[in-house]
């Protein structure tokens, strides 16, 4: 682990800080997404980039959202906040969201390259944006613009 991706790195950081300021849950957290992240590093043949860190904190967030909906449909209200409050401070790591306008203009060109399915389109589409859209948006912006050709 000699070369760690820098976000690898700022959450081992953030981890010793909270350490220090001995905040219970940040540790919590923290430690649970790297215990992640090293079990990502195990199943990969190679040290991780940032691009695998962000999809580990992406499923992190996904897990806690998900979680979120179950308390909240449960009523209990005080462990929703909880796994909502896990999830925003997780998403301190990911890089800026990009735009609905950067996105539809993605998938028109997508469209006027020649796709002419949702498969085609998501595929052209996905990869600029991996880490950034959330393929939910992504798509459904690519079912309007379809729907209009």
């Amino acid at each position: 682990m000699a070369d760690l991706a820098p976000l690898f790195a700022r959450i081992q950081d953030d981890l010793t800080a909270a350490r220090r300021a001995q905040d219970k849950d940040a540790l919590l957290l923290l430690g649970t997404v790297l215990a992640d992240l090293r079990n990502r590093e195990l199943d990969s043949s190679g040290p991780l980039t940032d691009d695998d860190v962000i999809d580990v904190v992406r499923r992190g967030i996904k897990r806690r959202r998900e979680s979120q909906q179950m308390y909240e449909t449960g009523g209990r209200a005080e462990l929703a906040a909880r796994e909502a409050a896990e999830a925003h401070a997780l998403e301190q790591y990911l890089p800026p969201a990009v735009g609905d306008d950067e996105l539809r203009v993605a998938v028109r060109a997508a469209v006027a390259a020649g796709a002419a399915n949702i498969g085609a389109v998501m595929g052209r589409v996905m990869p600029q944006f991996k880490g950034r859209a959330d393929g939910s948006r992504i798509s459904a912006i690519a079912k309007e613009e379809l729907a209009q050709q």
